[in-house]
């Protein structure tokens, strides 16, 4: 599955410009240092945090998309560095848990 046929299948919002992307698992962490260290390429990153940093952990990690969860407001500075950089920067009003039980549905499991 494709990060652009999950924002139509979970109904998530898009907020930087990208270039779409396999998706081959989830990662759950709010800590960039367990993403940097443990997260696999190609993963989709569900977190709550919504600072600069993310973007270059998602590139370093080389995720397929960050999904800014339970409806977290992402400041215009990540979005833009998100943008600038081609990383899928996407956002969900559901809780991290409710958005991992439905990917879990979809066939997407954590790696």
């Amino acid at each position: 599955m494709t990060v652009q046929e999950l924002i139509k299948i979970m109904g998530l919002t898009p907020l930087s410009t990208f270039e779409d992307r396999e998706v081959k698992g989830v990662f759950i962490s709010d800590m960039v240092s367990d993403v940097m260290t443990a997260a696999k390429s190609g993963n989709l990153w569900l977190t709550i945090q919504t600072h600069k940093s993310i973007v270059s952990t998602a590139n370093l990690a080389d995720v397929s998309a960050v999904v800014i969860t339970g409806g977290k407001k992402v400041p215009q500075e990540t979005i833009d560095i998100a943008s600038k950089y081609n990383i899928a920067l996407l956002s969900s009003p559901l809780p991290t848990y409710t958005l991992a039980i439905k990917l879990h549905e979809l066939g997407i499991e954590a790696e």
